[in-house]
């Protein structure tokens, strides 16, 4: 069974291990001082939260969120990282963390809850087409220059 929960101390390793293979996935590579930052920000559980996925008591699963004001009605919570170990990928992981940042969301009196995922990636949006509605949105995106 499917179990979520928020990422506690003892998670680091599997958490960091799960977000550099999600990294790994969009061609990303980050400095170790952005998983810092992150997993500080996430324990500190104020601005950002994250939730892990478990199977047998082993995290398989990770999902980064937070809440948002919106110009047209309530709060609303972006999704912002959704990954699932390969390992364990169609056991119902992904929608397990989907179905409690849902949750979580109407507790704080959120309107919605919505992400972005690349056209190409197919295998995830079967799974989102079920959950959810495409909106229809496109993403634009100016990268701004790292600073100091």
């Amino acid at each position: 069974m499917i179990e979520t929960d928020l990422l506690g101390p003892d998670d680091r390793d599997a958490w960091e291990r799960l977000f550099r293979a999600y990294l790994d996935f969009y061609g990303r590579s980050e400095p170790d001082a952005l998983y810092e930052r992150a997993w500080a920000a996430f324990q500190d559980g104020t601005r950002v939260h994250a939730r892990a996925a478990r199977l047998d008591g082993q995290v398989v699963g990770l999902t980064h969120f937070f809440v948002h004001p919106s110009t047209s009605g309530p709060d609303v919570c972006y999704l912002q990282d959704l990954f699932t170990d390969p390992e364990a990928r169609g056991r119902g992981v992904a929608r397990a963390l989907i179905a409690a940042v849902t949750e979580w969301a109407k507790e704080q009196g959120c309107d919605r809850v919505y992400w972005n995922t690349q056209a190409s990636n197919t295998t995830a949006r079967h799974l989102y087409d079920k959950v959810a509605r495409d909106t229809g949105f496109i993403k634009y995106q100016i990268d701004l220059p790292k600073g100091p």
